[in-house]
């Protein structure tokens, strides 16, 4: 599974289809239904990044897309790799 030092934010990556995001106040609540985990995002900058992961071609373009800095992309991509570590990202591979 990816970590920091190997999730590749040149990819496409999307929310799984089981999960559902719910935005609150503090960030928001996933909830994957197949492995019914619940995950906590403490920061509204990460649920942009999330929701912003459908239309871009790569996590990094949904990271400058919402404005995330290079000085922040280490801490997107840590957050991203645990998601994805937690199956509530999913990498999108081109139709054929």
């Amino acid at each position: 599974m990816p970590t920091a030092s190997v999730f590749d934010l040149d990819r496409a990556w999307d929310l799984h289809p089981q999960v559902s995001v719910r935005p609150e106040p503090f960030g928001a609540l996933l909830y994957h239904f197949g492995t019914r985990r619940l995950s906590f995002l403490k920061d509204r900058g990460l649920l942009s990044v999330v929701q912003a992961l459908a239309t871009a071609p790569t996590a990094r373009a949904a990271c400058r897309a919402v404005g995330v800095g290079e000085d922040d992309m280490l801490r997107y991509t840590r957050a991203l790799a645990v998601l994805a570590r937690s199956h509530m990202l999913t990498e999108r591979h081109p139709d054929p």
